[in-house]
């Protein structure tokens, strides 16, 4: 039978590039984010250090921001230093700004050059430390703009000017809810919401790439891969076909397996051993016609003869070799779908970043349950849809395609009961994938009704998906119990999620009535202090000052930070779990809370010190 000819090197060669590149289309093939009206620049810039005195802070919009637009400054001791804002004159921007914005149905770039700067003024600088200015607005296309930047200032203390008083005014209602509405209608973005669009690639530089996001993507292409995504695994499938149809002809023809450019040859001494070794067992057959004297024949060996040794001009790629490659290759385009599809994620989940990093710009969570400070991970959350919840999550048993099924929904009073539930998928099956956050893969939050008994627990799970934990409730009466935990996606990223359940314990109940808002609050032997000033609509900096004797105490991280703080808010309890500056910030843990809307709120401080967690808790009044 006529034996195929080889293949050459640089055929092969090109096939593992085109291969290749069709995974890089893939990785670029993630839509773009929405973004319109960011902030692109300021003076001071984010995270720099002023050692002289300010009378200003510019913020540089890429639109002007709305005239009634909102502006607040935070000294480090809590108060506030600001003293009204104007709109100032437009200046080019350090660097070009791309945004992207919704035009037709498609993602359309646009670059932006020029920054619309807001004013905003500082009365005096009361203290050395880390300042932090808090901002909202709409854009122009209703998109909400909020979020925060910090600097930090070490000069002398300024004093306030005869007369001045910090002011106590929040945002302006309509203001709030024209954000809130539209960052539930579907059409938010964690950029939309305030976070700072990223820099463009200048036009003047040459030689410089542009970024793959830089090409605007269909809109109906929000949720996959897109035409080029696509384009990219056919033909990658096509050519790992290929490769496995010519090596199955090949063996077939009874010609060499593969001929492969890069794997090392055999060596002329293996070669003539082997030859060698083929005669001293048998004579074999007389050569064919066609073949040379005594030389090896082409072709399967015959009876008692040894196997023929690769041609020397190709080495051998058996099975295992041939399946790292094409397993290679399967892995390198699985990989790119997957990245291409980061940071997709569906309209709803769109809508829960907001604001940006004090430290680093970059976007901050903060609804749907869970409000993040910088290094928290980079997740979003979906939203129950209800403007009213914008900022909440736990108000119901179901969201995201699973649901929390307990065991039993009551127990007696005083009694240490195992509590046992399941989080069950869609499916009705029991997920038994978490994501392991804050050193735990589910944290099990319980409050009463009346915003009393508050827990901190962690179950642990069965192989079945079944949770337990020890419970004591003491008093009778209702309670509410959330399931805060990340769900482990096919292609590795966490989906974080907080469900709510009601829980009951059987006898006469007497509501505790909810103290009165105070800044401090003791926790055993510790006096807490509250720092900051929650805001409805703006994300502002929280601190916690831990005392005890009059002295500062030394914390020490639990479940991976400097402490853990959880608001409930009355008559729903909306949940709102806020994560904490990765680092102490002017000696205490720092959150930043975007308080949800108008009500009272139960604000749950968690700190460890000397190996035991306590917990501070304090009433927010923004009715």
């Amino acid at each position: 039978m006529r034996r195929p000819p080889p293949v050459p090197g640089r055929c092969v060669s090109g096939l593992l590039a085109v291969v290749l590149a069709a995974a890089v289309a893939v990785l670029g093939a993630a839509p773009p984010a929405a973004a319109h009206g960011t902030l692109a620049m300021s003076t001071p810039a984010t995270g720099a250090t002023v050692a002289e005195p300010l009378a200003t802070v510019q913020l540089y919009f890429t639109e002007q921001v709305a005239d009634n637009a909102y502006f607040a400054v935070t000294a480090p001791d809590g108060g506030r230093v600001d003293d009204g804002w104007t709109h100032g004159s437009p200046a080019p921007l350090d660097k070009p700004v791309r945004e992207y914005l919704l035009v037709d149905g498609k993602f359309e770039p646009r670059e932006y050059t020029t920054g619309f700067p807001a004013v905003v003024k500082l009365a005096h600088l009361p203290a050395a430390g880390q300042y932090t200015v808090s901002y909202l607005s709409v854009a122009s296309d209703g998109e909400p703009v909020r979020g925060t930047m910090s600097f930090r200032y070490t000069g002398r203390v300024t004093a306030a000017p005869q007369g001045w008083r910090p002011p106590t005014t929040g945002p302006d209602p309509s203001l709030v809810a024209a954000a809130e509405q539209h960052e539930t209608s579907g059409h938010g973005s964690p950029q939309s919401a305030g976070a700072s669009a990223a820099p463009a690639v200048s036009p003047a530089a040459p030689g410089a790439a542009a970024s793959p996001a830089a090409a605007p993507a269909d809109a109906g292409d929000a949720g996959g891969l897109g035409w080029l995504g696509w384009l990219g695994v056919v033909v990658a499938v096509a050519a790992v076909a290929g490769v496995v149809g010519w090596r199955h002809r090949a063996a077939r023809a009874g010609g060499p397996a593969a001929r492969w450019p890069w794997t090392r040859r055999p060596t002329a001494g293996r070669a003539s051993a082997a030859r060698a070794a083929g005669r001293a067992k048998s004579p074999g057959p007389k050569p064919r016609p066609g073949t040379r004297g005594g030389g090896p024949r082409r072709g399967p060996a015959g009876p008692g003869e040894a196997p023929e040794p690769a041609p020397s001009g190709g080495p051998r790629l058996g099975d295992r070799g041939l399946a790292v490659v094409v397993g290679g290759l399967v892995v390198a385009l699985l990989a790119g779908f997957g990245l291409g599809r980061v940071g997709a994620g569906d309209g709803r989940a769109a809508t829960a970043a907001v604001g940006g990093s004090p430290a680093t710009g970059s976007p901050v969570a903060a609804g749907d349950g869970h409000q993040h400070a910088a290094g928290a991970g980079a997740h979003t959350h979906p939203g129950d849809g209800d403007p009213a919840q914008a900022q909440v999550t736990g108000t119901t048993v179901s969201a995201g395609g699973y649901t929390l099924k307990p065991v039993t929904r009551s127990q007696p009073a005083g009694v240490n009961a195992d509590y046992r539930f399941r989080i069950v998928g869609a499916d009705g099956r029991p997920e038994t994938r978490f994501a392991v956050v804050h050193d735990k893969p589910l944290h099990l939050i319980v409050v009463g009704r009346d915003l009393g008994g508050y827990q901190h627990l962690h179950p642990t799970m069965a192989a079945d998906g079944t949770w337990s934990v020890p419970l004591t409730l003491k008093r009778a009466g209702g309670y509410r119990v959330y399931a805060d935990f990340a769900t482990t996606a096919a292609d590795g990223t966490a989906r974080p999620l907080v469900l709510g359940v009601d829980h009951q314990v059987p006898g006469a109940h007497t509501p505790a009535t909810l103290p009165a808002a105070q800044p401090r609050a003791t926790a055993g032997p510790f006096e807490v202090e509250m720092v900051g000033t929650p805001t409805i609509g703006a994300t502002v900096p929280l601190s916690f000052r831990v005392g005890r004797a009059g002295a500062p105490a030394r914390l020490e991280r639990y479940l991976g930070a400097y402490g853990h703080l959880v608001v409930v808010r009355e008559g729903d309890l909306g949940y709102v779990h806020v994560h904490p500056d990765q680092e102490l910030v002017d000696g205490a843990p720092r959150f930043w809370l975007t308080a949800p809307g108008p009500s009272r709120y139960q604000a749950y401080f968690d700190f460890q010190v000397d190996g035991k967690v306590h917990t501070a808790e304090f009433t927010l009044d923004l009715g």
